[in-house]
């Protein structure tokens, strides 16, 4: 699987459409301060999921679209799209290329879509579970990160190996088991005592 291309609108400093393509052996982004290397990163992660607005250096959400700046007026929405190729062996599917496109506007309204179709975040997610392409994943590296990693608690540096070894989407598999479970359990409970007092209510004929 190769990342192909980045494609940005209105987002942060990005007022106007830019696609960035990468090509093979392209394995890092440089350039000097202030020329937009983290709001590259920042996409990346936000389009993938990020539901942090302080992750993305920013107090709310609306944040990341381009709020305009003397001589340009902001945009009503932000939006990015990753594209994927050679797709379907890596992530299970019948697709060659994969796109992911999240949008956001002014009133707080969003939408993701897989393939140009709507989808939630959750399908995306499992999408790309154990495949270290995620908002936090261990495929992207920005300044500072391995460090951070090197200096953080042990159970979050075994999350970075989990998710490399690929038992993350197992893991987040029997979470999901064990939620519908105890709903299970709840329901079968008020059905017990529904049929308590529905025999009581007889009993009393």
């Amino acid at each position: 699987m190769h990342l192909q291309s980045l494609e940005l609108f209105g987002f942060k400093s990005f007022a106007d459409k830019t696609v960035f393509n990468f090509h093979e052996g392209v394995t890092a982004i440089v350039g000097p301060n202030g020329c937009g290397k983290s709001n590259v990163l920042d996409a990346v992660r936000w389009v993938l999921g990020e539901q942090s607005a302080k992750a993305l250096r920013g107090g709310e959400m609306a944040d990341v679209i381009f709020s305009g700046t003397d001589s340009r007026k902001p945009v009503g929405y932000a939006e990015v799209s990753l594209t994927f190729s050679d797709c379907a062996q890596e992530l299970g599917v019948d697709w060659h290329d994969v796109r992911v496109t999240r949008r956001v506007y002014r009133d707080g309204n969003s939408e993701y879509l897989l393939n140009k179709n709507v989808c939630r975040l959750k399908d995306i997610q499992a999408l790309f579970a154990d495949t270290g392409i995620g908002r936090s994943a261990y495929s992207m590296m920005e300044q500072g990160r391995i460090d951070q990693i090197l200096s953080s608690r042990p159970e979050d540096r075994r999350a970075v190996f989990e998710e490399a070894a690929g038992i993350t989407k197992y893991k987040g598999q029997k979470k999901e088991a064990l939620r519908k479970l105890e709903a299970t359990e709840a329901n079968l409970l008020r059905l017990g005592d529904i049929i308590k007092e529905v025999k009581r209510q007889i009993g009393s004929l």
